[in-house]
């Protein structure tokens, strides 16, 4: 079992920046593939970026790419997103999850196992 907690999220002003974290706890963390999504208001939870288990590869959704940079420290069990040039269409709960695996660097949350609570992301126009 995989304990997820982030952090960072708040308010900002399209252009600024924020960086959230996401602290595991329980199964082993740096043999995972992790995940960050967001989910807005009635809409579905979408991919944002995805990481390696060592932190060698990275896969981004196209309406971050070049603004948002996924990281992990996997001697602090946390992996990180760094937020960059926010736009309003960035508001939303974002959520961090453990794939569970480290095979496959999936942008389907159906295929991540562990989530956390998700931290609360507003961008003002």
């Amino acid at each position: 079992q995989v304990q997820l907690v982030e952090s960072g999220g708040g308010l900002v002003q399209a252009g600024g920046s924020l960086r959230l974290s996401c602290v595991a706890s329980g199964r082993t963390f740096s043999n995972q593939i992790m995940g960050w999504f967001r989910q807005a208001p009635g809409k579905e939870r979408e991919f944002v970026a995805v990481i390696s288990g060592s932190g060698g590869m990275t896969r981004y959704a196209d309406s971050v790419k070049g603004r948002f940079t996924i990281s992990r420290d996997n001697a602090k069990n946390t992996v990180y997103l760094q937020m960059n040039s926010l736009k309003p269409e960035d508001t939303a709960v974002y959520y961090c999850a453990g794939r569970g695996s480290s095979w496959t660097m999936t942008t389907n949350p159906e295929n991540y196992a562990y989530w956390g609570q998700g931290t609360q992301v507003t961008v003002s126009s």
